[in-house]
């Protein structure tokens, strides 16, 4: 289908799909546009905080946002990723390496990427022990000890996912002690498995043909032997392939209260923005927001 859209939403994570079917609500003209279906939250493991399921995985739930907003008429590109967005006339051109979309409004959900430690070893053994998905790959470290890089939710939720896998797991932050949900605190200092070492730098990861150790700096400095290395340092937003919206410092887009960038006609949603708390119930909400602030834009408009 071509044509001219009401609304082009950049991403399908909670975010992206939540606008989607707020979207397809107000019967509004959509196209969806993403790599992926499902973010990041395909890639958590058990969620225990988003309200109406009490456990679920980051997989299932995913799968849930997907049978969600394909029961309504949108239209939707996965597998596409957006190379730019530019303003041309009254429309909005989103540029992909398929094609060219026009449309009215647009909605920037496109997420985040795992952030790199930007030390000796990381890109070398980059899938030879190195991992940033703990979802994806702890399977492949059973009976193995392997570290795990990052001391907030996301490192300790690849910690939980490997207690039952990995036969030890050193978990390294820089910081004096554990950020995040106290809940999943407890669980990883109650681990019998797990030895947790605050106060320290990872220096560098080392191997042959895969990775055997890495070499990290508290007091002094040690070589720990492992076989794989997690890292779970946080997020990088993915915003590159814009530059006529606002953003702060850290490359986040900057919205307002009702997801408006700087740029009339274009909003932004989730773990893109610089939204605090990157949570997926709150990426969903701020989708919801942005969604029903397209409509409105559109409304005053006509």
């Amino acid at each position: 289908m071509a044509g001219l859209y009401d609304l082009i939403i950049v991403g399908a994570g909670p975010a992206g799909i939540t606008a989607g079917i707020y979207a397809a609500r107000k019967k509004l003209r959509t196209l969806v546009v993403s790599k992926d279906v499902g973010g990041q939250t395909a890639l958590s493991g058990a969620v225990e905080n988003y309200t109406g399921y009490q456990y679920i995985s980051g997989f299932e739930l995913a799968q849930k946002f997907e049978e969600h907003v394909k029961e309504f008429e949108l239209e939707f590109h996965e597998r596409e990723e957006v190379t730019g967005i530019r303003k041309s006339d009254d429309t909005f051109s989103v540029l992909t390496y398929q094609g060219t979309y026009e449309g009215k409004t647009v909605i920037i959900a496109s997420g985040a990427k795992p952030k790199e430690l930007g030390i000796p070893g990381e890109k070398e053994f980059k899938n030879r022990g190195v991992t940033y998905c703990a979802t994806c790959d702890a399977p492949l470290f059973a009976g193995k000890d392997v570290a795990v890089i990052g001391g907030a939710n996301a490192a300790m939720d690849a910690t939980l996912q490997l207690l039952s896998i990995a036969r030890k797991i050193y978990m390294i932050t820089i910081n004096p002690e554990l950020e995040g949900d106290q809940i999943m605190k407890e669980k990883v200092l109650q681990a019998k498995n797990v030895e947790v070492w605050m106060n320290t730098k990872t220096l560098e990861i080392l191997g042959d043909n895969m990775v055997t150790a890495i070499r990290v700096m508290r007091l002094d400095e040690a070589t720990l032997n492992v076989q794989g290395v997690f890292i779970e340092i946080g997020y990088t937003p993915n915003s590159d392939f814009i530059d006529i919206v606002e953003k702060n410092k850290l490359n986040e887009i900057k919205v307002n209260a009702r997801c408006e960038t700087n740029f009339p006609g274009i909003f932004a949603a989730g773990d893109v923005t610089d939204i605090p708390e990157k949570q997926i119930i709150i990426a969903a909400g701020e989708g919801a927001k942005a969604a029903l602030s397209a409509f409105s834009y559109l409304s005053r408009k006509r």
